[in-house]
């Protein structure tokens, strides 16, 4: 800058050299990102709740992007995506906000219809893009709106910060929706599995009722042929101590078992065990507090009476 350059210089009395140069020093100056405090997020609670008062739908997920910048002007994107719901048509259906006032026209350009239906794989979400009742919901919050065209109708897709913002956030979204959708399933998978075993229950005791007769029948009481247990089996089977009935109890007693120890199984590994836990009681007014608990794998009954 030269030893004639000093902090308190008027502009006027500056040369072409030392404004050139405190032009070049403004380029390579680093400043910080601006931290987003100034906007105003609608914020997911009120997302979740705008779409659950809207669309009734079967599932929702909602997603809060940390703040970003754009040109020295910071962004915030929030998104929802829904699942069935009333009034509905099936397909992508996208609804987008601009700090928080919706955009009506010019969709097909906009740089949320564009990421929702060309940048997002939802077959790989368990979702089905064409047949499955989708609401997309992105709402954009900045300093400056990057608007394309005079009616500022929609966002252009040539902004790589704010395309990989809504891109991300829309994500999130999908990756929620997915592990409820599993969990879903795998509970329908259970009631069917359980279902079909307790159809066959009457036909198996039955038939293993039957087959324990025969072997009874053909089996020589001098001399044992079979172990202790089986043989324990086959003496209340000849004494009328285990009957038909019989069996169809203990076969439908194991098959709810079983369906326990999965649900449990399932618990742990979905983490629901690790959630939070809360005592309530359900107490008489009169009396001594006795009382019973029952167990389930979800929670304890404690009945005082």
């Amino acid at each position: 800058m030269g030893p004639d350059f000093t902090p308190k210089m008027a502009v006027k009395s500056l040369s072409s050299q030392q404004i050139v140069r405190i032009h070049q020093l403004f380029r390579q100056a680093k400043f910080d990102d601006p931290s987003g405090d100034c906007l105003s997020p609608a914020g997911e609670y009120n997302l979740r709740l705008g779409i659950i008062k809207e669309l009734h739908p079967d599932m929702v997920a909602t997603y809060e992007g940390s703040p970003h910048v754009f040109e020295g002007h910071p962004f915030i994107v929030e998104a929802g995506v829904s699942l069935g719901g009333k009034d509905v048509k099936q397909g992508i259906n996208i609804f987008r906000f601009a700090n928080r006032i919706p955009l009506l026209f010019e969709q097909g350009a906009d740089v949320v219809t564009r990421t929702a239906m060309k940048r997002i794989n939802w077959n790989s979400y368990k979702i089905n893009q064409t047949q499955d009742k989708i609401g997309v919901f992105v709402s954009i919050v900045s300093t400056k709106i990057p608007f394309k065209g005079t009616g500022k109708e929609y966002i252009g897709d040539d902004i790589t910060e704010i395309a990989t913002a809504v891109k991300a956030a829309i994500q999130q979204c999908c990756v929620q929706l997915k592990s409820k959708i599993v969990r879903k399933q795998q509970a329908r998978e259970r009631q069917e599995r359980k279902r079909n075993l307790t159809k066959y229950i009457p036909d198996a005791s039955r038939a293993i009722y039957e087959v324990l007769k025969d072997i009874v029948q053909l089996r020589s009481p001098k001399k044992p042929r079979y172990g202790d247990v089986y043989e324990e089996i086959l003496n209340g089977v000849s004494s009328r101590e285990i009957t038909e009935t019989t069996l169809r109890e203990k076969l439908a007693q194991h098959v709810e078992q079983v369906d326990i120890e999965m649900a449990l199984e399932y618990a742990t590994q979905s983490g629901i065990t690790q959630e939070a836990r809360e005592t309530t009681y359900i107490r008489s007014l009169e009396g001594t507090p006795n009382f019973y608990d029952f167990h389930s794998p979800v929670c304890v009954i404690r009945l005082f009476h």
